[in-house]
């Protein structure tokens, strides 16, 4: 875009997308303070060397660091950007307390010199918004649905005394009438949706309570599927307002670039890393027998000998994860479909199905999980959460309730499939069920998540980044993992980086055969410009021709 030397608002728009993106899509993680944590394809578009127009995709944002966090990470930026930006004017108006009092941020607000830096982000963010096109009412009511989601979070039950049935503990019940207010809906109908389903069978309504634990899922469900849907609203606005607007019959050149998770390895691994490293694999796969066979094709054309060059062939893995109808991921699936299923009875499942698979070993110890000898190296994943997160699912009765906000925004969000995000469930999915009716009448069917990030899988180009180690050494003030002391020493950050990516297996075929390969012209030129030359005495002349009859003299 720079070389365009343009300054159109077009223009200006599609460069303030990125800052918009990372506000609401990254976060700081143990390995990057400002991790992308979606994968983004964005297509720029092109006429006459002019900017036409932009798209954007995204694939599988991960949800479930909205409820949770892991130690020494944070939640996405914009809602630390709020906090810090926010005027106290402003706060009253969205409901929003001391930062510390939410429990899905509350684990490391930051220092005064941070909170400074996040009141300029957040400005920058809202200097984007308007930029791209955002109205005014659009962005109160997004401000006002993430300060719902938080609201939420703080929601506690504890049992009736009467019938065993669960209520909102008393020290949560303002948390509970704080997010119907942000949400604008009615607290009493909230409350349903977070402690009981109700569904139809044979004409006749039935009440069901959720146990503790199927109400804190429900409470952490819909927090996750607002923001999902207003990440993807996001995401379909920006779309609408940067589309080309020019001749369809007028071919657009294109320019694409791939952002997408690297290959992850933490001292707690969990399934958005499984399915991270999995897209990983996948493109591990396709670069290895790319390269490879375009050493096949020079080799050839040169007529020289290529058998002795090997590759590291990573369809072992492949096949173990994504082979049906017992590859891990369709195990996966299968016990997603299950309600009596558990995370263990998946865990045992994985042991028998796989054992002697020297690409998988079961777990040691107490915790519950397994490992993955992966082409970058053995990764041990925690199971606990699987098979909720795959499902996805989101309470029956939820949708009903967003579609009938008096907040315009949430409304739309959950009127169609417009900003469907992730799997969440819609009216698409309805008339889908699970084998044998295993999930009953009053939840809708959806595809996992597994299988929609199978479904996204893109083939790209890859790049590393320097790591922002200085940047990481200010902000964080939490013990570091032991998995984490190479933070102390850059070149072995970028080392991980170039064996996460593959480029050491890509180096080590190129050296393996010719790893110098100069252009006709570049081998000659080597000649006759050398300093050397000029010291010498011309033994003899003599002209180097090429395949294509191209000659050059050469004084030897």
């Amino acid at each position: 875009m720079n070389l365009c030397k343009g300054n159109s608002q077009l223009e200006q728009q599609i460069l303030q997308v990125n800052p918009l993106l990372e506000a609401f899509g990254n976060a700081q993680t143990v390995m990057n303070d400002n991790s992308s944590r979606f994968g983004k394809y964005i297509q720029l578009r092109f006429q006459n060397n002019t900017v036409r127009g932009a798209k954007l995709s995204e694939y599988l944002l991960e949800k479930s660091r909205v409820v949770q966090q892991d130690t020494g990470e944070r939640n996405f930026h914009i809602f630390y950007y709020m906090f810090a930006g926010l005027s106290s004017e402003q706060k009253e108006m969205y409901g929003l307390l001391d930062p510390s009092l939410y429990r899905y941020i509350s684990k490391w607000f930051g220092t005064e010199d941070v909170s400074q830096r996040w009141k300029q982000k957040y400005q920058e963010v809202c200097n984007a918004l308007d930029m791209v096109g955002f109205q005014e009412q659009e962005q109160v009511d997004m401000q006002a649905i993430l300060a719902g989601v938080l609201s939420l979070g703080n929601v506690t039950f504890e049992p009736q005394e009467r019938d065993g049935s669960l209520k909102v503990s008393e020290g949560s019940q303002g948390w509970l009438k704080a997010a119907a207010g942000q949400f604008g809906v009615q607290e009493d109908e909230l409350l349903k949706c977070l402690v009981c389903t109700m569904s139809v069978t044979r004409g006749e309504q039935i009440q069901r309570f959720h146990t503790q634990q199927q109400a804190e899922d429900a409470r952490d469900s819909i927090a996750k599927v607002a923001y999902g849907r207003v990440f993807g609203w996001i995401v379909c606005k920006i779309n609408e307002l940067l589309a080309e607007n020019v001749d369809p019959e007028v071919e657009l050149r294109e320019i694409g670039i791939l952002d997408i998770f690297g290959f992850e390895n933490f001292a707690v691994n969990r399934f958005e890393q499984l399915c991270i490293n999995l897209a990983n694999e996948q493109l591990q796969h396709f670069f290895n027998h790319h390269i490879f066979q375009m050493e096949q094709d020079a080799y050839r054309v040169e007529e020289l000998p290529w058998e002795t060059i090997t590759f590291s062939n990573n369809e072992p893995v492949l096949n173990l994860l994504l082979a049906k109808p017992l590859g891990l991921l369709s195990l996966l699936d299968e016990q997603s479909a299950f309600p009596q299923a558990t995370d263990k009875t998946f865990v045992d499942k994985l042991n028998s199905s796989f054992k002697g698979n020297l690409h998988y070993q079961p777990g040691r110890g107490r915790v519950l999980g397994f490992s993955i000898i992966h082409y970058a190296g053995k990764v041990q994943y925690t199971a606990g959460g699987f098979l909720e997160k795959n499902r996805d699912t989101l309470p029956a009765n939820v949708r009903g309730l967003f579609i009938n906000s008096v907040t315009p925004l949430l409304s739309l969000l959950f009127t169609g499939n417009h900003y469907l995000q992730n799997g969440d469930t819609d009216a698409s999915y309805e008339n889908q069920a699970f084998p044998d009716g295993a999930h009953g009448e009053d939840v809708f069917c959806q595809p996992t998540l597994r299988a929609l990030y199978k479904a996204q899988q893109p083939e790209a180009a890859r790049c590393c980044r320097q790591p922002d180690v200085a940047a990481a050494g200010k902000e964080k003030q939490f013990s570091l993992q032991p998995v984490c002391v190479c933070f102390s020493n850059p070149v072995f950050v970028m080392l991980l980086q170039l064996r996460y990516n593959g480029l050491l297996e890509t180096i080590r075929i190129r050296r393996d055969g010719f790893s110098w390969r100069p252009s006709f012209e570049e081998f000659a030129e080597r000649y006759l410009k050398a300093p050397e030359c000029s010291q010498l005495d011309i033994v003899r002349e003599t002209t180097l021709v090429n395949r294509d009859g191209q000659g050059v003299k050469v004084l030897l």
